[in-house]
């Protein structure tokens, strides 16, 4: 479920030495499956352990896990990163936002979570979104442009060489193209029209 570095995992017994004796860690999600979720690691002394949490054991500490958080860092890591500012830890969680959907789901919940897990994330970096509305009988992927991608002069590059291009090798055969229903101009929707 999770990947902790060895770098990680000296770190965490260093610091876990300092503590209580049966002080352990605990990865979690706040509001998983959201826009908004943010991942985190703490202490997690004995009393706090609850008997639904899932344990992962480690070299000289065991890091748990709540039910509720556990399908949302599927494959996540944990790593010590050393940089000229300083070392620091880092938790990434591809699927925080969403958890991830089986191979054989239906074609609109991988897609959607395609655009969550993969091209969300790098438009998230010039504050923009998209958002899936449906797919078509003709194998359309129709999407919304939200944030700052509305109105944006790259938008219809953005979306024909980035996204479109990505999305139909992802869905070989199952994709024919992707159509943004965004009127950029003045934020409305275009493409029922």
């Amino acid at each position: 479920m999770i990947s902790i570095s060895s770098a990680a995992q000296q770190h965490f017994v260093k610091l876990l030495s300092a503590q209580p004796e049966g002080t352990n860690i605990r990865v979690f999600v706040v509001n998983p499956g959201t826009p908004n979720a943010e991942c985190g690691v703490s202490y997690c002394p004995p009393e706090a352990v609850e008997r639904t949490d899932v344990l992962l054991p480690f070299d000289g500490f065991d890091a748990l896990v709540d039910e509720v958080s556990a399908p949302f860092l599927e494959e996540a890591t944990i790593d010590l990163v050393s940089e000229e500012t300083g070392t620091q830890l880092t938790l990434k969680a591809p699927n925080a936002k969403m958890k991830r959907v089986a191979d054989d789901a239906p074609l609109v919940e991988r897609v959607e979570y395609f655009i969550q897990s993969e091209v969300n994330p790098g438009l998230a970096g010039h504050g923009g979104h998209v958002k899936l509305m449906e797919i078509t009988e003709e194998g359309y992927a129709v999407v919304q442009f939200g944030g700052g991608c509305n109105g944006c002069s790259m938008v219809d590059v953005t979306l024909k060489e980035g996204i479109e291009k990505q999305m139909v090798a992802t869905f070989e055969g199952e994709l024919k193209g992707v159509r943004d229903m965004t009127e950029h101009q003045s934020g409305e929707h275009s493409y029922y029209k």
